[in-house]
């Protein structure tokens, strides 16, 4: 545990994690992003790339990785409701990428922003993403839970195969080199409030071909592409089926 960080987590009878954190230090820088005319959403250079070249120690992450799970939950499953993303299954270019991002202040997430800032150099951002990585995905997560969910992601596969299939792949896997993230099996409510976000200007880090693609889209045409990347299964290493307790 970081002794820069007062970090204090308490576990309840049913779980409920409760968490107390006092920081100093300045609050969260504001970068140029994409209302700058000379952002550049994917520039090879800085602590993102330095981070990118080195080989992660998942020990060293695991011990790293205790002031994200309070949020992210140990096990990386996030939560359904879409206050925090899954991790689990992720690449480890675009864990970086966001964690980097949320450092120089490319990303607006004052929440995340005083965990990520204890990281302390590309080494522990390497490390993090590593032992996220090395975890199995979780077998359950947030979908759309409307009684028409079948239209709905009907719908959202038409729409996603239009436009997102080129960059996030055919079956939501993303692209690793390039950054581009695992979209398929992240929680629904995540997906489109992110996207709604990348439509509507409010997510500074986004990549501006993409705020082009989905700009004229409506929200219930959100709603239908986010209902169908949740329905899609994440690649990577599943979680095992817990035994049936007798």
């Amino acid at each position: 545990m970081k002794k820069s960080l007062l970090f204090t987590v308490l576990l309840g009878v049913a779980g409920v994690v409760t968490l107390s954190v006092s920081f100093a230090g300045p609050p969260a820088p504001k970068a140029a992003g994409i209302e700058s005319k000379g952002y550049t959403w994917n520039a090879q250079d800085g602590e993102k790339i330095e981070a990118v070249k080195l080989k992660g120690n998942k020990v060293n992450g695991e011990e790293a990785y205790e002031v994200c799970g309070a949020c992210h939950l140990p096990n990386g499953a996030g939560r359904p409701d879409g206050t925090f993303p899954q991790l689990a299954g992720q690449h480890t270019t675009v864990l970086i990428k966001q964690m980097a991002d949320t450092r120089a202040g490319l990303r607006d997430n004052p929440t995340m922003y005083p965990f990520a800032v204890v990281l302390t150099d590309p080494q522990e951002l390497a490390d993090v993403a590593a032992y996220i990585e090395s975890l199995c995905i979780p077998l359950d997560h947030g979908k759309y839970e409307g009684s028409d969910a079948a239209q709905q992601i009907a719908k959202g596969k038409g729409l996603y195969e239009k436009q997102c299939l080129e960059c996030h792949g055919k079956n939501g896997e993303g692209d690793k080199a390039k950054f581009y993230p695992v979209i398929a099996g992240q929680h629904y409510n995540y997906l489109l409030t992110q996207m709604t976000h990348i439509r509507d200007g409010k997510r500074r880090n986004s990549n501006p071909e993409m705020v082009v693609a989905i700009k004229p889209y409506t929200d219930d045409m959100l709603v239908a592409i986010s209902a169908y990347q949740a329905s899609l299964k994440m690649p990577g290493a599943m979680c095992a089926e817990k035994a049936a307790k007798k």
